[in-house]
């Protein structure tokens, strides 16, 4: 029997639109056979509420890090998030991180921002994603 790995993920989401956050984690964690840390900085982290624009920038980079995926819903939201756009811009620039994007359950349109920036595209299911963060990350 193999050892299973945990693997360190940052969730880039809106935290507008956290309900897709809340159901990604949800599934993530009831995953077979699968272990994760989550590094992404949720709403209600102390964080969320930085002083200025680049202390917040500056706390997601300390977080990021860390991951060894970076992972995201290419909802077409993202495409107007200043932030998912940094955080996709520190993933691949300041830190050469793999993107894993996940196409919205039951969605066609997929952001022009997170398209440009994935390594790879997986469908909103529970095989798919884990398969896709382990084929980034094996």
């Amino acid at each position: 029997m193999a050892i299973q790995r945990t693997r360190n993920l940052f969730i880039s989401h809106s935290w507008k639109y956290g309900d897709a956050y809340t159901r990604l984690i949800k599934l993530l964690t009831a995953a077979p056979r699968f272990s994760y840390r989550d590094y992404s900085v949720p709403k209600d982290d102390p964080v969320h509420n930085a002083p200025t624009p680049q202390a917040l920038r500056e706390a997601i980079k300390r977080q990021m890090v860390f991951c060894q995926v970076v992972v995201v819903v290419a909802g077409k939201y993202a495409t107007y998030s200043d932030w998912i756009q940094e955080e996709l811009l520190l993933a691949k620039g300041d830190f050469n991180k793999p993107v894993l994007a996940i196409k919205p359950f039951a969605s066609t349109q997929v952001s022009s921002v997170v398209r440009s920036a994935a390594d790879l595209f997986v469908n909103w299911s529970t095989s798919s994603i884990v398969g896709g963060i382990r084929e980034l990350n094996p």
